[in-house]
């Protein structure tokens, strides 16, 4: 009899538990509605942000003619040779002020 309990278990119980367990975080994993809003409240946070940057830089640019944006890499490739660019730049610059 304890046999067969054991023989139960092993081959019902244990995968009965690990599927039990494997549905619930497949089932947890997806977005609720709550993070969908969350994430458009996001979304829409960054636009205005961006507008506000573009229109910062353009009275930048109107305000001081020789001023150059520099661009920035998002995935942080090159930021180096910008950088060094950017003060040979600014050493030509003070070069030609002298």
């Amino acid at each position: 009899m304890n046999g067969f309990v054991a023989i139960v278990a092993i081959f019902i119980g244990l995968p009965w538990l690990i599927l039990h367990y494997v549905t619930k975080w497949k089932s947890g994993a997806t977005l609720t509605g709550e993070d969908e809003r969350l994430l458009e409240e996001l979304h829409s946070a960054a636009r205005r942000l961006d507008e506000r940057m573009n229109t910062i830089e353009r009275i930048i640019a109107a305000e001081n003619p020789g001023w150059q944006q520099i661009s920035v890499d998002p995935a942080g490739i090159g930021i180096e040779d910008r950088t060094i660019n950017r003060e040979d730049r600014i050493t030509r610059d003070d070069r030609r002020s002298k």
